[in-house]
């Protein structure tokens, strides 16, 4: 046996394994250097046409992850795997996965469809899948909320998706809902009339449309009265409480005989902080 012979080849071959090896390490090392640069590049791209900040970390992430694919598959070719039987084995392996993970995979699809319907955007106040709060961030997968109580929670796409969707911030006002017992004995055009002068000298109440004050309901006590002014989300909580303490001093004020205020007081579905 020629062990010379068998040197030279094992040292032939470690030699081309070896600078393989070396020349895929270099690959993948500019090959992460030229995604980061092109991601970097897109992200700035649509920064620059003012796409919003949900859409631009979309787009980066959804480039990042095809482009780490397309360099797996450009370094196993360099090391004679054959591509083609490889996509077919990403084909199935996806097909597998997708049929394993159609919920994940309807959550995707509906974080797609939120960004292209865009019924809210990221710093909206929302009520959407059971949650309410201000939109932190619409994910691939989930989209992140932060509630009126400071607590970040993450709702999967496709529930927020098929249910119904509240956005408090895309109009310009909303009807602060409150309600008022009178006395039977009051006068109920006074009190109104007492009640919507009141309301008016509210902050932040706005002007058009003009506060209501409407008799609601009977109950053996008295009429009760709906007050309802309106205001921007912003400030929704801030009229809503002095929406109480004006209810309190115009019915306390000792005006209206026997008045008890307020003694039902509707809480609304969802406010901000």
């Amino acid at each position: 046996m020629n062990w010379n012979a068998i040197l030279a080849e094992l040292q032939t071959k470690g030699t081309t394994i070896g600078l393989q090896i070396l020349g895929a390490i270099v690959l993948y090392i500019i090959g992460r250097w030229l995604i980061n640069l092109v991601v970097r590049a897109v992200r700035r791209m649509l920064a620059a046409q003012k796409v919003e900040p949900t859409v631009l970390r979309f787009a980066g992430n959804t480039i990042a992850v095809l482009l780490n694919i397309t360099l797996v598959v450009a370094i196993l070719g360099y090391f004679g795997v054959q591509t083609t039987t490889f996509a077919a084995l990403i084909a199935a392996l996806g097909l597998a996965i997708g049929t394993a993970w159609a919920g994940l995979l309807a959550n995707f699809a509906a974080g797609a469809f939120l960004l292209v319907l865009r019924p809210f955007k990221v710093g909206d106040f929302i009520s959407a899948g059971g949650v309410v709060g201000t939109v932190h961030e619409i994910g691939l997968f989930v989209t992140t909320l932060d509630t009126p109580d400071n607590v970040r929670t993450f709702v999967g796409n496709n529930k927020i998706f098929s249910d119904n969707i509240q956005n408090f911030t895309e109009n310009p006002y909303r009807r602060v809902e409150l309600t008022a017992q009178i006395s039977g004995a009051a006068n109920p055009s006074l009190a109104i009339s007492h009640l919507k002068d009141r309301l008016k000298q509210i902050p932040n109440v706005a002007a058009t449309p003009e506060p209501d004050v409407i008799i609601q309901s009977f109950t053996p006590f008295g009429p009760v009265l709906a007050v309802r002014p309106y205001c921007h989300n912003d400030h929704y909580w801030q009229v809503y409480f002095d929406g109480n303490m004006a209810i309190r001093e115009v019915l306390g004020s000792g005006a209206f005989p026997g008045a008890t205020y307020p003694v039902m007081m509707h809480q609304p579905q969802a406010a901000t902080a």
